[in-house]
C-alpha cells in the first residue's frame, strides 16, 4: 500500500532529487518563470510555495532555514525583500503551473512554473514578435 507516501521519485536519488529541486526553486526565484516537464512543476511547486511561507514569516529562524534548503544567500534575500512581501496577503498558491504541451524530442509534458504574485519579465522572442506584428499592421 502507498498510504502517505508523497514524494515523487523523478528517477533519482534521494540526494540528486534535494539538489534538483532546490536548484529549480532557486531558478524560478531567480528568473520569475522556469520552463521544465510537468512532473518537475509538480514536484517543485511545494516546495517553492514553503520557501514563500518562510520568506513571509520573515524571522532569522526563516532565513536560516530558507538557506540551508536553497544554499544561496543572493537568491534567499530576493526572496524574503520582493518575492515574499508581493505574496503578503494571499493565504497559498503563490505559484502557477502552466501547461505547454510536448517537448519535440521526446514528447515529455512540458509546462511553466511561474510566481502569481510577481511580474514575468518577457521572453526576447515575444517581444520581438509583438513589435513586428505592430510594424506590419
Amino acid at each position: 500500500m502507498r498510504h502517505r507516501r508523497k514524494t515523487i521519485k523523478l528517477g533519482r536519488t534521494t540526494a540528486h532529487r534535494d539538489s534538483l529541486l532546490a536548484n529549480q526553486v532557486c531558478s524560478l526565484i531567480e528568473h520569475r518563470r522556469i520552463k521544465t516537464t510537468l512532473a518537475k512543476a509538480k514536484a517543485t511547486r511545494p516546495l517553492a510555495e514553503k520557501m514563500v511561507t518562510l520568506g513571509k514569516r520573515g524571522d532569522l529562524h526563516a532565513r536560516r532555514t530558507a538557506i540551508a534548503y536553497l544554499k544561496q544567500k543572493d537568491l534567499v534575500k530576493i526572496l524574503f525583500e520582493s518575492i515574499a512581501p508581493a505574496a503578503a496577503n494571499r493565504q497559498g498558491g503563490y505559484t502557477r503551473i502552466t501547461k505547454l504541451g510536448p517537448r519535440q524530442s521526446d514528447s515529455a509534458p512540458m509546462a511553466y512554473l511561474e510566481w502569481v504574485d510577481a511580474p514575468v519579465a518577457e521572453d526576447k522572442s515575444a517581444k520581438e514578435a509583438t513589435t513586428e506584428e505592430k510594424a506590419t499592421a
